[in-house]
């Protein structure tokens, strides 16, 4: 069974860092580009960011560029997102996903469990 499972989530002062993971199994995870969305109290689910198979193509919200990063290593089956400066208004749920394709725009297949962002001002 294909199994996509956050960690990295917590409490954080405004300006700080943290960095999310994603751990993919059941699935051979360099086939699938991935993805990082979140969803803030009250909002609908926004996309944060995504990238493809071999991470040569990343694409990212305009709200959080040039302070989130995402990232893959295929060789552990994991997917990241590197977060800095955060700001109050990244306080969210935040979900990885697989998609349908290797490719970027894809559509996405499979979610995770969700793991909590707190950012304090």
């Amino acid at each position: 069974q294909v199994q996509l499972d956050e960690s990295g989530g917590g409490l954080v002062q405004a300006g700080g860092s943290l960095r999310l993971s994603c751990a993919a199994s059941g699935l051979t995870f360099s086939s699938y580009a991935m993805g990082w969305f979140r969803r803030a109290p009250g909002k609908e689910r926004e996309f944060v960011a995504a990238i493809n198979w071999n991470g040569a193509r990343t694409d990212y919200a305009d709200s959080v560029k040039g302070r989130f990063t995402i990232s893959r290593d295929n060789a552990k089956n994991t997917m990241y997102l590197q977060m800095n400066t955060l700001k109050p208004e990244d306080t969210a749920d935040y979900w990885c996903s697989a998609g349908d394709s290797r490719y970027l725009p894809t559509q996405y297949k499979y979610w995770g469990q969700g793991t909590q962002v707190t950012v304090s001002s």
